[in-house]
């Protein structure tokens, strides 16, 4: 989502017009981001505020991979949870009991406010045998006063305190993209995943076996693609100039482009 549909709550050039190629051509999608905090109502509300009219089931969220993750691992399980509402609302949609008393697990996601007491608490359990989750791995997170520690940050802090490593589910962990190909039944070899991230996108991408596309409109420049080891399928300044190949394609015909996840 960010830095490829949205840049500062403004929609980046040519998102909405993406996004309105695939309803119009009935490609399966959906709108991935790390961030926990929010519930895909919330998201569907911030994207129309940056003229991005998404429905609620087009959006995955690492708090919902989480989630999936966690039913399918031990249903009707308890966890204790440090996260904001779209963490909480995606675990008790999930069948989870969210409770401090002989968790299951202790689940790590972003918020606005980090108690200590809350961590010191995390920590406590999982020393007890409660198995450490974290929604992804993000170490920082941007705020108009500068940098915040998030989701990574806290979660080295209680390893640190418990020697215990955590799960991440999201990005770069290939798992959120293979939950979300199962979200709209969609298969790898006819799937793109389109970011702006080499480290999280484009790995996480290429591991759960999708073209991976990506755009410069975010973190990775151009210039920093040759640092790493991998690269990505497709480059493109922006989704702009990827909806002008979609639209026309190499010989000037519209292309069937398949299912798309971003």
């Amino acid at each position: 989502m960010d830095g490829v549909l949205v840049h500062e709550n403004h929609a980046i050039p040519g998102a909405a017009e993406l996004i309105a190629h695939w309803v119009a051509t009935g490609k399966r999608f959906l709108v991935l981001t790390n961030n926990s905090i929010y519930t895909p109502r919330d998201l569907r509300a911030r994207l129309l505020t940056s003229g991005l009219d998404i429905p609620e089931a087009n959006i995955w969220t690492s708090a919902m991979a989480t989630a999936e993750f966690l039913r399918r691992q031990r249903p009707g399980g308890r966890a204790f949870v440090i996260g904001e509402a779209g963490l909480t609302t995606a675990l008790h949609d999930a069948g989870f009991i969210l409770t401090d008393q002989d968790p299951d697990y202790v689940v790590l996601g972003e918020t606005r406010t980090y108690s200590f007491e809350a961590i010191t608490r995390a920590i406590r359990l999982i020393a007890a045998g409660a198995r450490f989750i974290t929604t992804n791995p993000d170490a920082t997170g941007p705020s108009p006063e500068g940098l915040l520690p998030a989701t990574g940050s806290v979660a080295a802090l209680i390893t640190q305190a418990t020697n215990r490593e955590p799960y991440v589910v999201g990005k770069p962990n290939p798992m959120m993209f293979r939950s979300a190909l199962n979200r709209i039944d969609a298969h790898s070899e006819t799937t793109a995943m389109i970011g702006d991230r080499m480290d999280t996108d484009i790995i996480a991408g290429m591991e759960a076996g999708l073209l991976t596309i990506l755009v410069h409109t975010g973190i990775t420049k151009p210039a920093d693609v040759a640092l790493f080891p991998f690269r990505p399928d497709m480059e493109h300044t922006s989704v702009a100039s990827l909806l002008a190949e979609l639209q026309e394609g190499p010989s000037g015909e519209t292309m069937d482009s398949g299912p798309h996840e971003d």
